[in-house]
């Protein structure tokens, strides 16, 4: 569909937003919305919030710093407080367009500085400047505030907005049923689209985006329950038998009793392996919490019965890691273990012709395994470790082999039931929620910026006592739009600074595998005192003498990747320690997430804060390919709509699994366009 504006140039920088068609702009909702009235009262506001007003500019001043490098101060004001807006670097456009007088709506971190109330490079926009006369949004009390990308500006997607709805708001089709819209109430779509466009109160906004937040959540809730009912009627798996051979052999090996969690979780998987019905379970448990040797009991249950089994681990490292592990647990048992890595290298050969023989009993890997060329024996038992770091694609891969093998996805980022729900389905959780007796928890302290020497010295005594140490930082180089410490210039400090008589090296992401691997195996050896890295190391590396972590711009991070960085220390008997630096200013919302850091070590405690505080789009930070994206959603301010549309779902799909009723054809239709293509990878 042609859109008056948009040509081959902007319709590229739109899709950099996620627009490519006339529907996708129209179901771009504002992120918020700015009045053109003066508000809130600047005396409401409170120091590190993020926050959005709308003044008067007072005062404009661009003045030379220290360095000769001049900034740009611009003073608002509601007629009885005032905020400094301060700008390091800006174009020269800047200084033409604020005036004094004008009205202009401000956006931003709030900060203070030497008693004065100030925001730096804050969003912003004039709102009374020069308007056309015919243009819609001229006397508009409220506006919307819509994402951007560079090249975009609001007043240009306000008119997009407004020419696509008047161009094509006749073709807009309802998705939901009839007898779903009268049973909640519901504004018809055509109407509830244009609302959350062009609303002038808030509260309507807020109202009618529950009718989105619900359309989302009873979709992605008819995926699940026809998960649901094929895998409890449709899909068959293998039934194992609880031979007890090899199983007791390693009970008997173990030199450290299982917990009563760990012993659960066994019985539970056993439970399902020895059921006719394809396994379908996740683990979840805390960095430490001992799920690797639970995932050995259940491959050794599929080995004993004639069967291969296999791990696929994200990263190299952890994958070398769990073979080290897997060939010490299991010497001397006769199980033949294989490691299957990418890229070429000798003997990989001779290693896929085992696995297609069956010689290879356990293999482990990374996303080598579900190459094309990798064909499986007898595959009778999937682990995916850390699963969500693979999109549903790469997980179903091995899934569907011909035997329908049993599933177990393990994750040391405890998912919380309202989002394991809806992201994955009906699978059935395991917790293991009980650390091993001799794992001390680890004191983490947070430290602002300005007490990095006193952090360095804490650092130093454990390396005098011989201990290791990681420092973390978000980049690896020096950021011209986030001013981060980072890791280069961090191991350049360290090691020609602060610790010049200690061997110190650099690991980041943009290292090939083998750079990486060398480095981790030497530190793991105890040849590199200090690891100097970016969140590479964030999943399952086990080095048992590193006692402190050092995490720089710990308010960039979230609380779940926070809590998976602290659980790289602490892994042997000795103390361990975890600093958190925050750097200036810190807003609210990281203010509470370091907090909760240094209160809490339990991690299923902070996943739900973390959801709660950042939201589900975050919680992980990776994509999950095939899955349901919501954009209209939030899992914990609409638990009660998720409830309701669950619950409508599955009603549905109960009586009728294949909407073949009247009133469900349209529904049948809507569906099968938005999900064919993702039921497909889950449906087998």
């Amino acid at each position: 569909m042609y859109l008056k504006g948009v040509g081959e140039y902007r319709s590229k920088l739109l899709a950099k937003i996620g627009v490519h068609t006339v529907l996708d702009l129209m179901e771009l909702f504002p992120r918020t919305y700015l009045s053109r009235n003066v508000n809130p009262s600047l005396a409401e506001l409170q120091v590190g919030e993020n926050v959005a007003l709308t003044a008067e500019i007072s005062w404009v001043d661009a003045r030379p710093s220290t360095t000769g490098k001049k900034i740009l101060h611009v003073g608002v004001n509601d007629k009885a407080l005032g905020i400094e807006c301060v700008w390091f670097r800006y174009p020269p456009s800047y200084l033409k367009i604020f005036k004094p007088g004008s009205t202009i709506w401000i956006s931003g971190t709030l900060s203070s500085f030497n008693g004065q109330l100030q925001i730096n490079h804050p969003e912003f926009e004039i709102l009374d400047k020069e308007i056309d006369e015919h243009d819609f949004w001229k006397n508009k009390l409220l506006l919307p505030v819509y994402p951007l990308t560079e090249g975009l500006t609001q007043t240009m997607m306000r008119k997009l907005v407004y020419s696509c709805f008047e161009q094509y708001a006749s073709y807009i089709e309802e998705v939901l049923p009839d007898f779903l819209l009268q049973k909640y109430g519901f504004a018809p779509r055509r109407v509830a689209l244009q609302i959350m466009h062009f609303t002038e109160k808030r509260e309507v906004a807020d109202k009618t985006r529950r009718r989105f937040a619900y359309e989302e959540f009873f979709f992605s809730q008819i995926l699940w329950a026809r998960h649901k009912i094929y895998h409890s009627q449709n899909s068959y798996g293998i039934k194992f038998d609880n031979k007890k051979k090899l199983t007791t052999e390693l009970k008997n090996k173990l030199s450290f009793k299982l917990t009563s969690a760990q012993k659960r979780v066994i019985r539970e998987i056993f439970a399902d392996m020895c059921s006719p019905r394809q396994m379908s379970r996740l683990i979840q448990g805390d960095v430490g919490s001992g799920k690797t040797i639970v995932t050995i009991f259940a491959m050794l249950l599929a080995v004993e019965n004639g069967y291969q089994a296999t791990l696929m681990a994200p990263t190299e490292i952890l994958a070398e890691q769990h073979y080290q592990n897997f060939q010490k647990l299991l010497d001397g048992m006769g199980i033949k273990i294989i490691l299957l890595k990418g890229g070429s290298y000798k003997g990989k050969t001779e290693q896929k012709k085992q696995i297609a023989d069956g010689s290879a009993q356990i293999i482990l890997g990374t996303h080598a395994l579900i190459q094309k060329d990798v064909d499986f024996a007898k595959l009778g038992f999937v682990a995916v470790d850390e699963q969500h770091r693979f999109g549903v694609e790469q997980r179903a891969m091995l899934a569907k082999g011909n035997s329908h093998p049993d599933l177990l996805y393990i994750s040391a980022t405890p998912i919380p039931r309202s989002l394991a729900m809806t992201v994955y389905g009906d699978l059935q959780v395991s917790q293991i929620d009980e650390m091993p007796p001799n794992r001390k928890a680890v004191i983490t302290y947070y430290r602002s910026e300005r007490k990095l020497d006193t952090v360095f010295a804490d650092v130093e005594r454990e390396l005098r006592n011989g201990r290791q140490a990681y420092f973390v930082c978000p980049l690896v180089e020096e950021s011209e739009k986030l001013a981060l410490l980072d890791a280069q210039r961090l191991y350049t400090h360290l090691k020609d600074k602060i610790y010049p008589s200690y061997s110190i090296e650099l690991l980041h992401g943009r290292m090939s595998a083998k750079e990486k691997d060398a480095i981790m195996q030497r530190f793991k050896a105890g040849e590199i005192k200090i690891l100097v890295t970016t969140t590479v190391i964030e999943v399952g590396v086990d080095v048992a003498n590193a006692s402190v972590m050092v995490i720089e711009h710990a308010e960039r991070f979230g609380l779940a990747q926070l809590h998976q960085l602290r659980g790289r220390v602490g892994r042997g008997a000795d103390q361990a320690y975890c600093f958190l630096i925050g750097h200036h200013p810190l807003s609210a919302m990281a203010r509470e997430r370091l907090n909760i850091m240094t209160r809490s070590t339990d991690g299923f405690v902070i996943a739900e804060k973390d959801l709660e505080l950042r939201g589900p789009g975050e919680f992980f930070g990776y994509e999950q390919s095939g899955l349901p994206q919501f954009r209209f959603a939030n899992l914990i301010a609409d638990q009660s709509i998720l409830n309701l549309a669950r619950k409508d779902a599955f009603e549905i799909i109960n009586k009728d699994f294949q909407m073949i009723k009247p009133e469900h054809e349209k529904l049948r239709i809507i569906y099968l366009s938005k999900y064919k293509q993702k039921e497909s990878l889950i449906l087998y």
